[in-house]
């Protein structure tokens, strides 16, 4: 996904627009009815406790509190991605990626610990692997995404305990770092990045980034290639000033140029493109992605292996009473990432409860802002606004922005300073 927008005036321009994005998210909230029955409004089942699903649980309850709400997760452990590629690069800890539930119960919020196994739209119940059945009138899935295993020859769950994609935070994250760690120095790593679309498009270029980073400062006879299915992509004119300031030797190899890959070799560690075969001492392989599998059970997903939504409530287009959200979603323009996920869980919740009273959703802006570390003290961003038009979701042109190519050393610690302040605040939100 190309890099959007027309560049920062000023951080108070970025300033407004974080204010912004806050006001839009509050308008959205109406005031708390105090004083009702919990249950009286209606049930909601949430299927996935990431930064979609437990937003979107956490709000429906605060906007109405008669509303009976449960979250559907499978473990009591949420482990972040977003800052997960810092983990792999060996400057942060994977426990700082690690989140609990513990403040749900005091919202009155009901949480069910086991992996969500059917679902019945029919009778409108949620099926789990413990026995529980959960029912509700209306279903609110956040199930983020499944690996596409049948995408890449080659490429199988056992192929990635030796090229892993590491993009499900957790034990792949360790495995990619340790493998990375062991490398000797003057070893190649080779990450293969898929086409569009998939989970945070910036992701695979901040994480050959801090690779790079750390290969300069540990290890700097080695070599980084990104095989790319892609000839653009996310923030791409930052990176790449930035990495023929930092990291000359980095080579990306575009779809253009031959960088799709089109098969691996776990066993050889050959990745084969069209244009030849690179062999890697490492080798990270992101493949291409789909919506989880519980969106398949509950037929909201298309022969894309996304999901089609209302760009108003997130309803889906194949199924009444679901709604998807978060990286499963076909949101048009509106990217996978975090922070859109988080958005369209509010956007969501809000659609949700005025359903449940039999009230018209109202139409909202939605705002992306998107941060990337290419050094622990180097911070890229971009953010965008996307509106309801057409039956989808299109960007408001001129309405975002993006940091500015010539900016200085300072602006670009205070952006990765900026972008470990994001999370902070994200994540006190979701869980804290």
């Amino acid at each position: 996904m190309p890099a959007r927008g027309t560049g920062w005036k000023s951080t108070s321009r970025r300033a407004f627009l974080m204010r912004a994005a806050a006001g839009a998210f509050a308008a959205v909230m109406p005031c708390p009815a105090i004083g009702q029955r919990a249950g009286a409004a209606g049930r909601v089942a949430v299927v996935g406790g990431g930064f979609a699903g437990a937003t979107c649980a956490r709000f429906i309850k605060r906007m109405d509190p008669r509303i009976m709400v449960t979250l559907v997760e499978a473990t009591p452990t949420f482990t972040a991605c977003p800052f997960s590629n810092a983990v792999i690069a060996g400057s942060r800890d994977l426990k700082a990626q690690e989140f609990g539930y513990d403040k749900f119960p005091g919202e009155q919020v009901l949480t069910n610990f086991a992996p969500a196994t059917a679902i019945d739209a029919q009778a409108r119940m949620v099926g789990l692997s413990n026995g529980t059945r959960v029912f509700y009138d209306r279903l609110v899935l956040a199930p983020g995404i499944d690996i596409r295993w049948d995408a890449l020859p080659g490429y199988t769950e056992s192929a990635a305990e030796r090229m892993p994609h590491a993009w499900k935070a957790g034990e792949q994250t360790i495995l990619l770092r340790r493998q990375i760690e062991a490398m000797p120095d003057g070893g190649t790593v080779v990450l293969s990045a898929p086409a569009d679309p998939y989970r945070c498009p910036p992701g695979p270029y901040e994480r050959a980034s801090l690779i790079a980073f750390y290969l300069k400062s540990k290890k700097p006879r080695s070599k980084l290639i990104i095989l790319d299915a892609k000839d653009s992509f996310s923030k791409q004119q930052l990176f790449q000033s930035a990495w023929k300031e930092l990291y000359p030797a980095l080579e990306w190899v575009s779809l253009s140029s031959g960088g799709k890959v089109t098969s691996v070799d776990a066993r050889a560690m050959m990745l084969t493109t069209d244009a030849g075969r690179h062999k890697a001492d490492v080798a990270n392989v992101i493949p291409p992605q789909k919506a989880s599998r519980i969106a398949d059970l509950a037929a909201v997903a298309d022969r894309s292996g996304w999901c089609p939504v209302d760009p108003v409530t997130f309803e889906s287009k194949l199924q009444p009473n679901i709604h998807v959200i978060g990286d499963a979603a076909i949101a048009g323009a509106m990217p996978k990432t975090a922070f859109a996920a988080n958005a369209q869980a509010k956007v969501c919740a809000a659609a949700v409860v005025k359903l449940l009273a039999g009230t018209k959703p109202d139409s909202a802006k939605l705002i992306d802002a998107s941060y990337s570390l290419v050094a622990p003290d180097y911070g890229i961003s971009v953010a965008s606004v996307f509106a309801p038009a057409d039956g989808t979701l299109k960007e408001v042109r001129g309405a975002g922005g993006m940091s500015p190519l010539d900016a200085p050393t300072e602006t670009r610690a205070l952006e990765a300073r900026f972008a470990h302040g994001w999370f902070s605040t994200i994540t006190e939100e979701v869980f804290g």
